[in-house]
């Protein structure tokens, strides 16, 4: 298998790139979290017509799916209040959210957040969303399969580029927990 450093040789310190990141992912990755290495967080320039996960694979390779996370908002509800979290599996795997996510979020439903509610909470863009910049008080649950692997392929915020990094980074952003069963 590729590795995702060899797939995108063009791939750079996000750092470098902070004009091509939306706002509070560029804010995150210079501020940096966790002791990460900002090094450690880099930025492939892509089309944005391919952003979505299969279209990305069939264009680059399929074993894409199993180095590549997805991230989605939730949005849990019991009574009148609302809580919304984010959640990231590898692109191969679905989100476990009328299961795992609605019990550890103590709701009684849980679903995926309506777009405009997903782009505007999180200032990203629909199709782009990525764990990196997420609003500081929103859970963040993470499948061990995405903790464990070396480097990880996600989005960067628009549906213009993706960033690469190591999985234990994604594992070490403010309230990530890593949940087991996440990603079915």
């Amino acid at each position: 298998m590729r590795s995702l450093l060899a797939i995108f040789s063009d791939a750079a310190p996000a750092a470098d790139r902070l004009d091509l990141l939306v706002p509070p992912v560029a804010a995150a990755v210079e501020t940096g979290w966790g002791g990460i290495p900002a090094e450690s967080v880099l930025h492939v320039d892509t089309d944005p017509e391919i952003a979505d996960t299969a279209v990305f694979a069939e264009r680059y390779g399929p074993e894409l799916l199993d180095t590549s996370a997805n991230c989605v908002v939730v949005a849990g509800k019991r009574g009148g209040d609302t809580t919304l979290a984010a959640c990231v599996v590898l692109s191969r795997a679905r989100v476990d959210v009328n299961g795992v996510v609605r019990k550890h979020l103590g709701t009684r439903k849980a679903s995926f957040a309506p777009m405009d509610v997903a782009v505007g909470e999180t200032g990203m863009e629909y199709g782009g969303i990525t764990p990196i910049g997420l609003p500081a008080a929103w859970p963040l649950l993470v499948d061990p399969a995405v903790a464990d692997e070396e480097w990880v392929l996600i989005g960067s915020g628009s549906r213009r580029g993706k960033l690469i990094v190591p999985g234990k980074a994604l594992a070490a952003l403010p309230g990530a927990l890593v949940l087991e069963g996440l990603g079915v």
